[in-house]
């Protein structure tokens, strides 16, 4: 069963820093895009970061750039977001997602093949 498996949210106050892990038993890491959605309560879900299967190429929302850093292990296969300045408006359920390698990074959620149950982030003021 491939899975992924996020953990590191909780409840911070505006400019505090976390960071996210998605680890992925049973997936073939180095041979997946990997990206970072989040959906707020009545919002659609959005793309916050993607990284190659290589880690040659990432890409970042407009909302996170400067903020957010996406980064591989590879010897611990997961995936990390590195989230530093949290706005109240960063809150939201996170997701870790996964798709087959094409050599093209996306911020589309609709273009990821296997998703997580999420880690809640929440930014109060």
């Amino acid at each position: 069963l491939v899975q992924v498996v996020e953990s590191g949210g909780g409840a911070v106050q505006a400019g505090a820093s976390l960071r996210l892990s998605c680890t992925t038993p049973g997936l073939r890491f180095d041979r997946h895009e990997m990206a970072w959605s989040r959906q707020a309560p009545g919002k659609e879900r959005e793309g916050v970061a993607c990284s190659t299967w290589n880690d040659n190429f990432e890409e970042y929302g407009n909302s996170v750039k400067g903020r957010f850093t996406i980064s591989r292990d590879f010897a611990k296969n997961t995936l990390y977001l590195q989230m530093t300045n949290l706005k109240p408006e960063d809150t939201a359920m996170y997701y870790c997602a996964a798709k087959w390698w094409s050599g093209v990074c996306s911020l589309y959620p609709e273009r990821f093949t296997t998703w997580g149950q999420g880690t809640q982030v929440t930014v109060s003021s």
